[in-house]
């Protein structure tokens, strides 16, 4: 445990208006006793939700100045907390992603959690928690908003992992 028993606390949402079709992702990164509180988003023009689900954590990660901070992650979506929990991303790494959805994305997911301290945990979406509601508007304006950035990975153009922020 850090230093005053401090954590990160992560609540994400990804969010796609078709799919695939125009999305987004919100964030919202705060610590456990509650001194620090920020808010993300991200448009893109065309991707999928599950997308944008796991690329809402990958972003919040990459925002982490300090690895010995634990680190718990609420997300509302099955895909992304079972392939974690469930052990599904071991067996696609031991299968090298092959017939796997989303590899560029699983892949930058384990090289930005490599060093961190994170635990993940399913929370059940619209269902009145306050984070969860507050990332879910937050990835929907973001999708529905005119400055729409290029999912590259998901448009095929996979010859490097974008850098976001």
């Amino acid at each position: 445990m850090s230093k005053n028993n401090q954590k990160i606390l992560i609540y994400t949402d990804g969010s796609s208006l078709g799919n695939p079709g125009p999305g987004g992702y919100g964030i919202v990164m705060k610590t456990s006793d509650g001194s620090l509180e920020k808010k993300f988003s991200k448009g893109f023009k065309k991707t999928t939700n599950n997308r944008m689900e796991l690329l809402a954590v990958i972003d919040a990660l990459k925002k982490i100045k300090d690895n010995n901070i634990p680190i718990e992650i609420y997300s509302d979506s099955k895909y992304v907390v079972d392939a974690i929990n469930k052990g599904w991303l071991n067996k696609w790494v031991s299968e090298r992603f092959r017939k796997t959805k989303n590899p560029d994305l699983w892949k930058e997911f384990l090289r930005v959690s490599k060093n961190l301290d994170y635990t993940i945990h399913w929370i059940k979406g619209h269902n009145k928690h306050p984070e969860n509601e507050l990332c879910d508007k937050l990835a929907v304006q973001a999708a529905k908003s005119k400055n729409l950035n290029r999912d590259k990975g998901f448009e095929g153009d996979n010859n490097g992992i974008q850098t976001l922020f």
